[in-house]
């Protein structure tokens, strides 16, 4: 049965963000154009770190002169500074009925790895956007800075419900049409798209962005206990189907997920994205340190 969206009280609790105030998204770089904050830009102009020299050109602001090379050399240079500016991170966080079925529902580890996320970033300075998507993606909070926001996400996060089934196409050819400034894109999801792991790799390959995946897993995903003679519901469509599960059947089935798993990964490869796997049965906060290592996510 699906259950309706968490309380307010299940998503949030002050040890959780504690637990994960510590941590940190640091990009290589981020594109120009962006506010004052504290990610390496793109950008050279007057900002706090002495980056490099570059010869002046006639309209170059004359503050940026470095006198003292002048007087040495009779030759006029600019000093560049790199600019400190925000990371967008956008939060697509999969809602599709099939992550409310269990107890308790995997939606539950993915709304709380969100609200991390959020947390982080906003801690940071960065702006953040939170766009749950099922069979298409919707605008829950626009990319916005400011400290102050993660109790609005932690409101909003919980206000989501069952959605449809899952259309990674629908919902990412969605996003890229909205034009967002390139950023970071993490995807939360099962990543059982009924279409398979190629309609997701054709549809991430639009995207300007960088990605980090957060795949919602279970035990019972790998290695089913289920025997005898059953009928099996597909939790995306609906579809039933009635089976004799014996050992053969369990083997080809744990074939299919390695394929499945493996397909995923050499997708994260390909477009050198994160890739977590988290138990939707185990610590949230826990599994995300584990991911930032010694406190910093690189991305």
């Amino acid at each position: 049965m699906t259950r309706g969206p968490l309380s307010f009280d299940e998503l949030f609790d002050p040890a959780f963000l504690e637990a994960v105030e510590r941590l940190r998204i640091v990009a290589r770089r981020v594109p120009r154009g962006g506010r004052p904050a504290e990610q390496r830009s793109d950008d050279r102009g007057a900002g706090i770190e002495f980056k490099d020299y570059r010869p002046y050109v006639p309209g170059d602001d004359l503050r940026g002169v470095d006198w003292n090379i002048y007087r040495r050399l009779g030759r006029v240079f600019l000093r560049q500074f790199e600019e400190l500016e925000d990371l967008p991170v956008h939060l697509l966080t999969d809602v599709s009925a099939s992550l409310w079925l269990e107890d308790p529902p995997r939606a539950r580890a993915g709304l709380r790895c969100a609200l991390a996320l959020a947390a982080i970033a906003l801690g940071q300075h960065d702006s953040v956007g939170l766009f749950p998507f099922s069979d298409d993606l919707e605008v829950a909070e626009r990319p916005r800075a400011g400290k102050g926001r993660w109790m609005r996400f932690a409101h909003a996060l919980a206000a989501l419900g069952p959605g449809g089934p899952t259309d990674f196409s629908r919902s990412l050819r969605r996003l890229e049409g909205m034009r967002l400034r390139p950023g970071l894109v993490v995807l939360i999801s099962d990543f059982f798209d009924p279409a398979g792991v190629p309609a997701i790799a054709a549809a991430v390959r639009r995207l300007r962005h960088r990605l980090l995946f957060v795949q919602l897993v279970r035990a019972s995903d790998a290695a089913p206990t289920v025997d005898g003679d059953v009928r099996l519901v597909d939790c995306e469509t609906g579809a039933t189907e009635d089976v004799s599960v014996t050992a053969a059947v369990r083997q080809r089935y744990r074939d299919a997920y390695r394929r499945f798993e493996d397909g995923l990964s050499g997708l994260a490869r390909s477009r050198g994205a994160g890739l977590l796997r988290l138990d939707a049965d185990g610590d949230v906060a826990a599994q995300l340190a584990r991911l930032f290592e010694a406190g910093a996510l690189a991305v």
